[in-house]
């Protein structure tokens, strides 16, 4: 008997027309590392007396269908995540493109996620799919990776696969090595490592339903959170924080080949830290930073992503 195995397993993606209804092709094969996607339905204790010692039979409760999913940044599937973030990106360019992804929008597209084990088999459609949260790091080394976090409408299964014939993009996947940061315009050094987290801050549309699912899932007002560990060098960054003034953080990756992705945080407002000396080792400072609307450009962040995809 086969057994289900992640070596095997398969993800497609596809953005609905109608919300919680997913469309009947369009779906493109996604590339991801891990996924807690899935729907649960607890049961509640029955508080009845009267029957004995032994409890009755539980309740089911509603249904709660969410979870994450963890994926690579690359050149081409990362764009469909942006536009779940943010929404439909303004595109330029003859080829290569130029897809810019802005915040602040009211509206987001929802998704269908199909995620699938073959062996067994079990195909599990998620509809009504809207990006809460996506968030990734910036280190020296390792594997470049982003999570992005779902809430979704409710869980089809099957034993077939109601995704179609899949379209697959080549993966381009940028590296840790080809990151930089830089602060208003200038390339910013000593940093350690970085973290980027944008929420769009989901309110569930909680309404009476004889299927417990949600109605929808509507964005609030988003925020942009990171946290930067700086080696301790000079004072620019603590200047900046006892001053109260804003500045412009751009985090940006750039293949040999050209295609690149810059996230750019307009204005971004740093704590006064903390500077301990811990030991005989460097120095270090920790800087939770926070973003806000720019006044000037009216948005709050920009995502740019450069690639040879036409549309998303």
């Amino acid at each position: 008997m086969a057994r289900a195995q992640g070596a095997r397993a398969q993800m497609a993606l596809a953005f609905e027309t109608v919300y919680g209804t997913p469309p009947a092709g369009g779906f493109t094969k996604m590339p991801f590392a891990s996924t807690t996607l899935g729907s649960e339905q607890p049961l509640l204790n029955s508080e009845l007396l009267g029957y004995g010692r032994d409890p009755l039979a539980p309740i089911k409760d509603a249904v709660t269908a969410d979870g994450n999913v963890v994926l690579p940044i690359d050149a081409a599937t990362f764009g469909f995540w942006l536009k779940a973030a943010f929404g439909q990106p303004v595109t330029t360019g003859t080829g290569p493109w130029t897809h810019e992804f802005r915040s602040g929008g009211w509206t987001l597209p929802s998704l269908s996620i199909e995620t699938g084990m073959p062996e067994v088999p079990r195909f599990a459609m998620y509809s009504g799919c809207v990006l809460d949260t996506l968030n990734w790091q910036m280190q020296r080394s390792g594997l470049l990776t982003a999570t992005a976090s779902l809430v979704a409408q409710g869980e089809a299964v099957a034993s077939t696969s109601a995704a179609g014939a899949l379209s697959e993009l080549a993966l381009k996947r940028f590296g840790h090595f080809n990151g930089a940061i830089t602060r208003n315009g200038a390339s910013l050094g000593n940093i350690v490592s970085a973290e980027i987290t944008y929420a769009n801050s989901l309110d569930r549309i909680e309404t009476i339903r004889s299927d417990g699912r949600i109605d929808g899932a509507d964005p609030s007002i988003a925020a942009l959170t990171g946290k930067i560990e700086v080696r301790f060098a000079d004072q620019v960054l603590v200047n900046q924080a006892i001053a109260g003034d804003p500045c412009a953080l751009e985090f940006a990756y750039v293949l040999p080949s050209g295609e690149s992705f810059t996230f750019t945080a307009h204005a971004v407002y740093l704590p006064r830290p903390r500077i301990e000396i811990s030991g005989p080792q460097g120095v270090q400072a920790s800087f939770d930073w926070q973003a806000a609307r720019d006044t000037t450009l009216g948005r709050m962040c920009t995502a740019t992503l450069i690639n040879d995809i036409e549309e998303y």
